[in-house]
């Protein structure tokens, strides 16, 4: 699987992968936005619903295709959104990311990690019109991707 860590967050990971949380899709999201990784063929789609003051994530739904640490980051993250305010979930980086998983992602897996952070990263700053983009894509992470990993 490319991860390292204790037993109990690699269950984590393999429990949130076979029963993932917040599956499906909501009623009457404010936004929805889709990504994917093109190296492994990851896809996930959110929804997110915010409070009427358009600052707190109020609801996430999220589906897609893709291997477990894709999946279950993104079924991790749905639940850690819930209640968070927008600006906190633009200032999230891939530490936190690794930080919910809770184990040593190899630098191969580390963009299945992120995909679902940059989904609703980037589906925010596009309801707000920070950001005209059709379609999130690991690719263009490249930059961002640490040399230590």
């Amino acid at each position: 699987m490319g991860i390292g860590g204790s037993d109990m967050y690699r269950q984590q990971i393999l429990d949130h992968y076979k029963n993932p949380r917040n599956s499906g899709e909501l009623e009457d999201p404010t936004f929805t936005h889709i990504g994917e990784n093109p190296m492994c063929g990851d896809e996930i789609e959110m929804d997110v619903r915010l409070d009427d003051d358009e600052e707190t994530i109020e609801r996430v739904a999220f589906r897609g295709d893709g291997c477990a640490i894709s999946q279950a980051s993104a079924s991790m993250l749905s639940e850690k959104l819930h209640g968070m305010r927008v600006d906190e979930l633009e200032e999230m980086d891939r530490d936190d990311v690794v930080d919910m998983l809770g184990v040593d992602i190899s630098p191969m897996r580390i963009k299945c990690a992120v995909l679902a952070e940059k989904v609703a990263q980037d589906g925010a700053e596009i309801y707000f019109g920070e950001k005209n983009l059709d379609r999130t894509t690991t690719e263009d992470d490249d930059e961002e991707t640490p040399d230590d990993a």
